[in-house]
């Protein structure tokens, strides 16, 4: 067995960082003032093109990217501050969620130099909003049996197939999405290629697909003969596969991992403090024991980031246990507190959040990864596989 790979070391965030939280605690306090605990359980998935802009105006969108490109070249570790304190504070940051944390490092890294220059700086701006495609109908929890074709022609590369589950493709500037490029070899892994699409585009229907809360913010799109531009390859042709493992690494181990249902779990508190049982102090205490251990779990792989190692395989073992935590925290409430779950706008916060969330959470397993797949990463890791 890899023990390296079950190994999460000790990371504490640098005093340094205090006065940033508390500038960020500041902003929050005067910008989200007026939002009700329901809309602040929707977390990262809200959707607030304003509020994003004025994140990017202070210099907290596209961090780590270079200054040439309008980034500040500050490190993960700053990043991580914000956006626990966005998270924990419910925030709306759907909109520039995914440009920043792993588009804009992917382009950063990989991109031309004509896509750095035009996208990087929208990105920092809080200007645009990214979506992914990866996952497709039958290929979900195995990426390298994808079958959306890109062919390279004398026009540019002509587009056939179908993604799913892509988070907010019907209202996004860019998508970047993995096709095959060429027929596997021996490694299922070779002849994938990333490329980077401007949305909407002829040959591209988005078509939303509604959650339980009735919202639309999952898709599936459709590719035919959908034609792009020569340069629209990200990166390296035939590389994709290593290029998307990477950037699954900023995806999998954020606080995003713990925090989503963080506002419920605040809330049963908040609902049974001054009646608490013995045995509902104990089973609060373990969730609250839980939470402080992947806090922990997530900032070992952000200390890794930091120091420029590859963290991926704790990033797996983050993203399985926080939505293992996430998922059950709804049920544990609704055992707790003899109150049913609001479905409307009726009844108490408590009630609207938990009826919220125990909507949202069943979605939570498509984020990053299902579990499935996250543990056969894991096996392979530690060679159990």
């Amino acid at each position: 067995m890899n023990i390296d790979g079950l190994r999460f070391e000790p990371y504490k965030l640098p005093a340094s960082l205090a006065p940033l939280r508390a500038e960020v605690r500041e902003f929050l306090a005067s910008e989200i003032k007026n939002f009700t605990p329901v809309h602040r359980s929707n977390s990262w998935d809200a959707f607030d093109p304003e509020f994003s802009r004025k994140l990017g105006a202070r210099g907290w969108l596209g961090m780590m990217l270079p200054k040439v490109y309008g980034g500040n070249e500050r490190g993960p570790l700053e990043r991580y501050v914000i956006v626990e304190e966005l998270l924990a504070a419910g925030a709306p940051s759907g909109f520039h969620w995914i440009g920043d944390r792993q588009s804009g490092p992917l382009l950063a890294r990989y991109g031309t130099e004509e896509q750095k220059k035009t996208i990087l700086p929208q990105i920092t701006a809080g200007e645009v909003c990214f979506c992914i495609g990866m996952s497709e109908p039958n290929a979900g929890s195995d990426l390298a049996s994808l079958r959306t074709r890109a062919e390279r022609t004398d026009a540019g590369w002509l587009v056939n197939g179908q993604k799913i589950w892509t988070s907010h493709a019907h209202r996004a500037h860019y998508m970047i999405a993995l096709f095959r490029t060429s027929p596997p070899d021996k490694d299922r892994h070779a002849g994938l290629s990333q490329f980077l699409i401007k949305l909407p585009s002829e040959g591209i229907t988005c078509r939303p697909i509604k959650d339980l809360t009735g919202r639309a913010q999952f898709n599936e799109v459709f590719f035919e003969d959908a034609l792009l531009p020569h340069d629209a390859l990200v990166g390296v042709e035939g590389a994709g596969w290593k290029q998307v493992v990477e950037e699954l690494t900023f995806e999998r181990s954020g606080p995003e991992r713990y925090l989503s249902c963080f506002l419920l779990l605040t809330q049963l508190i908040d609902a049974v403090k001054d009646s608490a049982s013995p045995e509902t102090l104990r089973k609060i205490g373990e969730q609250i024991a839980l939470v402080t251990a992947l806090r922990n779990m997530s900032l070992s792989v952000a200390g890794m980031l930091n120091e420029g190692r590859d963290p991926s395989l704790q990033a797996s073992i983050v993203k399985d246990v926080g939505c293992t935590f996430e998922q059950g925290l709804p049920a544990l409430a609704q055992e707790l507190v003899d109150l049913e779950p609001s479905l409307a706008s009726y009844g108490n916060d408590f009630q609207q959040v938990l009826g919220n969330l125990m909507q949202l959470a069943p979605s939570f397993s498509l984020r990053g990864g299902t579990p499935e797949i996250l543990r056969g990463i894991i096996a392979r890791g530690l060679g159990l596989r």
